[in-house]
């Protein structure tokens, strides 16, 4: 067996038309076909992959798997950094910026509505 890539993040969560609007709106995916699952959800797209899976459930605003995965955060690589800066200073969106020389990367840390850590790649030289 060979890994190839990661294929998508699974989040759960309570405020999945926010949740929605906000990977749109802010990261630039875009809703895509689900299967026809008994429980709600959303598949979010880059390009032709569903990168990421939000399942609706009920309960406490912004409690879901973080109670039980200890994964810290994810990240995306993108292109198109300045108009993805101006929109997080657009929309007052909590960011951190880090320039990595070493590795030739840009990396914008956010954190969606729901509090999960997430960080976007972009080639320093773009």
């Amino acid at each position: 067996m060979q890994v190839r890539r990661l294929d998508h993040v699974n989040i759960q969560t309570t405020q999945l038309e926010t949740m929605v609007i906000w990977y749109n709106d802010i990261i630039g995916l875009r809703t895509g076909p689900r299967p026809d699952f008994p429980f709600p959800g959303a598949w979010l797209y880059a390009e032709d992959y569903a990168v990421i899976h939000l399942v609706g459930h009920d309960g406490d605003p912004a409690v879901g798997s973080e109670e039980k995965l200890k994964l810290e955060h994810f990240a995306l690589s993108a292109t198109g950094r300045a108009e993805f800066e101006a929109r997080l200073r657009d929309e007052a969106i909590p960011h951190q910026r880090f320039v990595l020389d070493e590795i030739g990367i840009v990396q914008f840390h956010v954190r969606d509505p729901d509090g999960n850590h997430i960080h976007i790649d972009f080639a320093l030289q773009e």
